[in-house]
């Protein structure tokens, strides 16, 4: 199995032993659920936005819930190991799986999956959306997305952008932009994360970076870089004079991460009705949707197991012809 690079959201503490996941020897009938912890997995590692998010909605639940729920960090094979982990947990409603766009893509990435992430998980809610934001150095002779589209178009392959990693949302985003803006050519260099491309990309070594939410919004403040575009169909409060995209010179283009709650394929629908109120219960609540926003999510208030199982399969089908595309596939 070949290793690609997959969505980098960089997630939380360390990984708790095994043994710790509840396995009960005779399943529980559902109305008594939950009666022990219930374990949130997050299949990335330590310190970034995927893990903040993922905490805050454990301790929210954990307040709503008679029991604590748990985040433990599985990572491995981008979020193969924490999902597969998943995958092949009891279907008990104990051990759930916080995840992010990474999921969509692992079908062309590891082609050699023991786990089908679409038929093998019961997604309970679609959490938020975070878009991207495309990011130029200001010495590109650019002042608008539409300029922007002309100077790549009449200048192929003399310009360069920037990724977070092959394979990733960074990098998924810009391609399906090129793609969609006329087939543009620019050569990419991947780095190893967005912050490793930030200093490239302020020193002009670099043009363009597709960053996922609006973390470089300062350099856009001080005149040190300029923001063209956003990957959402319409403005964001966290960046309200940076145009949609879709708006500024790309029709129908989108682009984002996205955070959903899935528990295992066969987890008793009662298990799953209620989590998925429990989490609505959390997102309507205004001031967990104000720290979501203060890290560019834009927040689902009320989405059921049927439209998060919807949006799954067709980010699945958006993204993996973007993978083959440009010869991601495994």
């Amino acid at each position: 199995m070949k290793r690609r690079g997959l969505l980098a959201s960089a997630a939380g503490l360390a990984m708790s032993p095994l043994a710790t996941v509840p396995c009960p020897a005779v399943a529980q009938p559902a109305a008594a659920w939950p009666d022990q912890p219930v374990h949130m997995v997050v299949p990335f590692a330590a310190g970034g936005p995927t893990d903040v998010a993922a905490r805050l909605l454990a301790e929210e639940l954990g307040k709503v819930l008679p029991q604590r729920v748990i985040v433990e960090n599985r990572t491995g094979a981008g979020v193969v190991v924490g999902s597969e982990f998943v995958a092949k947990a009891p279907k008990d409603g104990y051990t759930l799986l916080y995840t992010t766009i990474a999921h969509s893509v692992l079908r062309p990435l590891f082609p050699q999956l023991t786990f089908d992430p679409l038929a093998d998980f019961a997604p309970i809610a679609l959490i938020g959306q975070v878009p991207m934001v495309l990011y130029i150095n200001p010495k590109v002779p650019a002042k608008n997305l539409k300029e922007l589209i002309t100077l790549f178009r009449d200048n192929p392959g003399r310009y360069h952008y920037a990724s977070s990693g092959i394979g990733g949302a960074v990098h998924l985003a810009s391609e399906l932009f090129l793609s969609m803006a006329g087939g543009l050519k620019v050569q990419h260099v991947p780095y190893r994360g967005s912050s490793a491309a930030m200093p490239d990309l302020l020193s002009g070594n670099v043009d363009m970076l597709m960053d996922v939410g609006t973390g470089a919004m300062p350099y856009v403040e001080r005149g040190e870089l300029r923001a063209l575009g956003l990957g959402s169909p319409a403005r964001s409060p966290a960046a309200p004079g940076v145009p949609p995209i879709s708006e500024a010179g790309v029709p129908g283009y989108e682009a984002y991460t996205w955070h959903m709650l899935m528990a295992p394929a066969g987890t008793p629908a009662p298990v799953i009705t209620r989590l998925n109120g429990a989490v609505n219960h959390i997102t309507g609540q205004e001031a967990f949707r104000h720290r979501l926003l203060e890290m560019a999510m834009q927040v689902r208030p009320s989405s059921t197991p049927d439209e998060a199982a919807g949006f799954l399969a067709s980010e699945t089908a958006k993204w993996e012809p973007v993978l083959r595309r440009v010869g991601m596939s495994g």
